[in-house]
């Protein structure tokens, strides 16, 4: 098969699957959309033959508006622009897993601060403030007290994009010192690991020591409904430990792998590779 590898910077989860893709002989287009212009009708001459195209953009926005195209031009792309949508934005993120049953943190948005106020005294001090989009841990706070959350809303409120106009407040789930990271596929997990930080976050990103995780039916059945709600294809979705089982607190559509697949026995990329080659034979029949 041919596969079309969309990206913006090759990083060591792409060349991970390269290597796969190489190794079994596939052919390659890799495709930087930072050169690529893209036609309302025809698709750009890097697109052509393709069997299937993955979506490793590292931009949010290349990632959305890349996987928007190649819908249009009728080219099966991994992973959809629908699923793309969603998990980019942690309020579409919430929504899906809330409204399919998904046990995920008590969440409340707001657009002003003083709105905001009101949500940080219904939840209590400490709680959570995100970016709607983001990720690696970047520009989230955790909020102790009331005059914490004054300086933060009003420093909130001064930035430029819309977007950080939106407050986006979680309660704080008292995890125990670690989050899990699972990969999976259309919501059949390649394998987990938890992130281990005495920081209160725990992305690998932020330097969190990562080990393999043995999941329990309980989590399976977690990621299988998650994977569901967003609308399935290769993602991470990420669980924490409470006292009262598994709480999701987040699905990544643009998942990097490269740390659980050091933390496994399982290789991550050959797994991925082995269900790209199922999804394209399925859809020539």
């Amino acid at each position: 098969m041919k596969v079309g590898i969309c990206y913006s910077r090759i990083r060591r989860d792409e060349k991970l699957l390269l290597s796969e893709l190489r190794d079994r002989g596939h052919d390659i287009a890799k495709i930087d959309v930072r050169k690529q212009t893209f036609s309302l009708s025809e698709p750009p001459e890097s697109f052509a033959d393709v069997d299937v195209l993955v979506d490793r953009c590292l931009a949010t926005s290349r990632s959305l508006y890349t996987t928007r195209f190649a819908e249009a031009y009728d080219i099966p792309i991994v992973n959809s622009a629908e699923t793309a949508a969603i998990c980019a934005n942690k309020v579409k993120n919430s929504l899906a897993l809330e409204g399919a049953g998904v046990p995920t943190p008590a969440t409340d948005v707001a657009f002003t601060k003083e709105s905001a106020m009101d949500i940080v005294e219904k939840f209590g001090y400490p709680c959570v403030l995100k970016p709607v989009v983001g990720s690696w841990g970047r520009l989230m706070a955790k909020i102790d007290s009331e005059s914490a959350a004054e300086a933060i809303f009003e420093h909130k409120e001064t930035l430029g994009h819309y977007e950080h106009k939106v407050f986006y407040i979680q309660e704080f789930v008292d995890k125990p010192g670690q989050d899990i990271r699972v990969v999976a596929l259309d919501g059949e997990p390649v394998g987990a690991m938890v992130r281990k930080s005495d920081h209160w976050l725990t992305n690998a990103a932020k330097g969190a020591e990562t080990e393999e995780f043995e999941l329990d039916d309980e989590a399976r059945e977690l990621v299988a409904d998650a994977s569901e709600a967003v609308g399935g294809g290769l993602l991470g979705v990420d669980l924490m430990e409470t006292g009262d089982g598994y709480t999701v607190h987040e699905v990544n559509h643009n998942v990097e792998f490269k740390a659980l697949n050091e933390a496994i026995d399982t290789d991550v990329p050959a797994a991925v590779v082995d269900w790209l080659e199922t999804e394209v034979a399925e859809g020539e029949q």
